[in-house]
């Protein structure tokens, strides 16, 4: 499968494209700041390492790719629109190429609360979401730019990351979010996101994901 990978760089973009490439996947890399992106990660395509900032050279990372993943995001608390700003880049230059499949990472708050979660995490959740409030927001709106987009999209939404190693194991909801849903390491988010690609059931879906 042809793939491209925005965010790169980021933890979670680099799980991916090192999962994808393991696989077999051919890979195309989008990134911010291409020095930044490990020379083991850098993959054999012919496009290789893209910035994404050359907005050509951006249209051509994606034209023709079976699907695009997302890692872009906030590296920080203090979000601003990066999440939203970036995303529609990648739908700018994914509508001019004509193609269609987009999964991102989102975040499991910007998803519904499941109704039997326990009291404590609910309480857990709110007051993290009054810490990261602006991050959220500006999730908030990407998954609006993606719903108002032409794109094939899946919202990718993990409760709090961590290092921890690849298991591929974890449950997802389609829809929804996992009850006491309260970590998952970033490389089983990558997993998932591989995974989803062929899944049709969480087109147009936001799935929350979870140990």
């Amino acid at each position: 499968m042809r793939i491209t990978v925005f965010g790169a760089t980021g933890a979670v973009g680099q799980e991916i494209v090192r999962q994808a490439l393991s696989t077999g996947h051919e890979v195309t890399a989008v990134v911010r700041d291409p020095a930044r992106l490990p020379e083991g990660l850098r993959a054999a395509d012919p496009s290789g390492v893209v910035p994404l900032g050359d907005a050509a050279a951006v249209r051509a990372a994606v034209a023709g790719r079976d699907a695009v993943l997302s890692g872009l995001g906030s590296r920080g608390r203090k979000a601003g629109d990066v999440a939203e700003r970036l995303t529609r880049q990648v739908l700018g230059a994914m509508e001019a190429a004509d193609v269609r499949r987009l999964l991102v990472v989102s975040a499991a708050p910007v998803g519904p609360e499941p109704a039997d979660d326990p009291l404590l995490d609910r309480a857990v959740r709110r007051v993290i979401g009054t810490v990261l409030k602006e991050v959220y927001a500006d999730l908030t709106r990407m998954e609006a730019a993606l719903a108002a987009s032409a794109t094939d999209w899946t919202s990718v939404r993990p409760p709090k990351l961590t290092n921890g190693p690849l298991t591929g194991t974890y449950r997802t909801v389609v829809g929804g979010t996992p009850r006491s849903g309260r970590s998952i390491a970033r490389a089983d988010v990558a997993h998932a996101m591989l995974a989803l690609i062929d899944e049709p059931g969480a087109v147009k879906q936001g799935v929350g994901i979870a140990y």
